[in-house]
């Protein structure tokens, strides 16, 4: 049996930048463990695959791999799949027009609006499925977290930015970094990791910069999820999601709409960005999208 596939680069509207994806289509033929085999081959941060829709009104049902484990949400996955599944289904509307996807993924049903121009990268946004909420419990101290991440404790943290744990169907641990210099030289330092930051049932940590490479962002990131078979990740939309409830908490946003752009993957080259948007009312998070450019790199057939 042969499977079509799809490479995206998610998070860009350039090739060879951005978060790689595969899309393996018509895959209900698969059980887990060959999914999971898949993705360890393809060996990117995430493997979407695409079955059969279970109500009929959605898209399709979705599985999402890293190459150790299977989550119930990821952003790049989303955006990405939703973007090529809108261009192969709708092909009318790729010169000019939107559609809707709904994908129903482990989280939930995740409703995606896909905006096609002529000649551009389809632009694709999801509406959160779930709102972030804060991890009770208490956090390792910053000594520590630095330690396992190559930082001084002088560098972790600013201005009332301490670090935090929050979920929004994937939790993270989101470490803010003092600087555009200590944000570059953070690494995962294996002997000090599991001490710090393993066993939380956490994806990762997200380390996230006031200062920005370019202007018109609002966040520089980084993301280490070692647990998971990725050292590091060029573009994370779940933890994008939570970290509105990072903002939120510290920036103490007022009522109404607010944009954030948050630029990730600088260090590995592969340059990404994340918009993020919130709305606030009452002094209370009510909702959350992520959206991002996802351009065709490749595609071909998988024997299984």
């Amino acid at each position: 049996m042969h499977l079509d596939y799809y490479v995206l680069d998610v998070f860009t509207d350039r090739r060879l930048s951005g978060n790689p994806l595969a899309v393996v289509l018509d895959a209900d033929g698969l059980d887990g463990a060959h999914m999971q085999a898949i993705a360890r081959e393809f060996n990117l941060s995430e493997t979407i695959f695409v079955l059969k829709a279970e109500n009929p009104a959605h898209t399709a049902r979705v599985r999402i791999f890293t190459p150790a484990a299977e989550l119930p949400f990821a952003g790049h996955p989303t955006v990405g799949c939703a973007a090529l599944l809108a261009e192969l289904r709708w092909p009318a509307v790729v010169n000019g027009g939107d559609a809707i996807v709904v994908l129903e993924e482990g989280i939930g049903a995740v409703r995606v609006g896909v905006r096609m121009r002529a000649g551009a990268a389809p632009f694709a946004e999801f509406d959160a499925a779930k709102l972030p909420e804060e991890i009770a419990g208490a956090l390792p101290p910053a000594e520590r977290i630095g330690v396992a991440l190559g930082l001084l404790p002088a560098e972790i943290g600013f201005e009332n930015h301490r670090p935090t744990r929050f979920a929004a169907g994937v939790g993270f641990t989101f470490v803010p970094v003092a600087s555009l210099d200590a944000i570059a030289k953070a690494r995962v330092v294996a002997q000090h990791w599991d001490g710090a930051l393993k066993g939380q049932g956490l994806t990762g940590a997200f380390l996230y910069c006031r200062r920005t490479v370019h202007t018109t962002s609002s966040f520089h990131a980084r993301m280490f999820a070692p647990d998971m078979g990725i050292i590091e990740d060029p573009a994370t939309g779940s933890a994008a999601v939570a970290f509105a409830g990072v903002v939120h908490r510290f920036d103490a946003l007022p009522d109404g709409g607010h944009k954030r752009m948050i630029e990730q993957g600088y260090e590995m080259g592969r340059p990404s960005h994340i918009a993020l948007s919130l709305e606030v009312g009452g002094g209370k998070l009510h909702a959350v999208r992520i959206g991002g450019h996802a351009v065709r790199v490749a595609e071909g057939r998988i024997e299984v």
